[in-house]
């Protein structure tokens, strides 16, 4: 399970690439995230999944769904489209692992040893190592880096929140209201900030299905099963991974360079994921 989810995860940057030419990005994730929210009720309707009986349990629900997929994708999304490097944005959400392991302790009551500790600070290093070549320095605008770290903190709390709150949920009716709260906040903030022109290629429908099937209902799927079942450390260690797997998929699909160092940054943070895993 952890290693589908690694390659699935990572193929949401391919497909983003693929998409982003032809819409603006929060328009894509309307788009994505609205597909995939009338998909998931229907199949909970369909197979008679149990829905949340408090509307406290479903604003935990919704909440937990605004950070990981609003906050997150939105963040990543709008960072990359306003200047933001692809590479500083992979690097700056590369600390999620790091920043969820020294939250556990004081949030969930989880122990991350010393070893574990090790395999994390390994894991970034090797993170760094893969991205080392894609790495540009020069004038980033703040507001940039500031919806990067945005995504950072969403994905992180969000995790930590549904680890906390939301472990209970059926994962197709608690996901279905996770996408509508998230479609929601995006057909407000859309139409503000962006002209939501679309151009229908079929590069852009192959990303769009491939977005919203493969990666927001089969990697997501497999993520809350993960923190389900997982302590919250292990499993955002996990992401350490996407960059390097993402960077194989990129040298195979576009012929992206894939230079020594990189090799050696994916057998780093292999080993720092295997020492917080074992």
């Amino acid at each position: 399970m952890p290693a589908v989810f690694v390659v699935l995860w990572s193929t949401g940057f391919i497909g983003a690439k693929y998409g982003l030419p032809y819409v603006e990005p929060l328009t894509f994730l309307l788009i994505r995230l609205g597909l995939v929210a009338v998909v998931l009720t229907a199949l909970a309707l369909v197979t008679g999944a149990p829905w949340p009986r408090s509307r406290v349990e479903v604003g935990r629900i919704a909440l937990a769904g605004l950070l990981v997929h609003g906050a997150y994708l939105g963040g990543v999304f709008s960072a990359i489209a306003i200047g933001l490097p692809a590479g500083m944005a992979a690097l700056i959400a590369g600390m999620q692992p790091l920043l969820t392991a020294a939250l556990v302790g004081p949030l969930l009551g989880e122990r991350v040893t010393g070893r574990q500790w090790m395999g994390l600070a390994l894991g970034l290093a090797g993170v760094v190592m893969v991205l080392w070549e894609k790495l540009t320095v020069g004038t980033i605008p703040p507001l940039a880096l500031l919806l990067a770290l945005g995504a950072l903190l969403g994905i992180t709390f969000g995790t930590l929140y549904q680890k906390r709150h939301c472990t209970g949920m059926d994962l197709r009716t608690g996901t279905a209201i996770q996408y509508l709260a998230t479609s929601a906040a995006l057909a407000v903030l859309a139409p503000l900030t962006e002209t939501m022109r679309v151009v229908w290629t079929g590069e852009f429908v192959f990303a769009l299905a491939w977005l919203t099937l493969v990666l927001s209902v089969g990697a997501v799927f497999l993520l809350f099963a993960l923190i389900r079942r997982g302590a919250a450390a292990r499993v955002a260690s996990l992401f350490y991974l996407t960059p390097a797997v993402t960077a194989v998929i990129a040298w195979a699909v576009f012929d992206e360079r894939l230079g020594v160092v990189a090799l050696v940054g994916m057998a780093v943070a292999s080993a720092g994921v295997a020492l917080v895993n074992r």
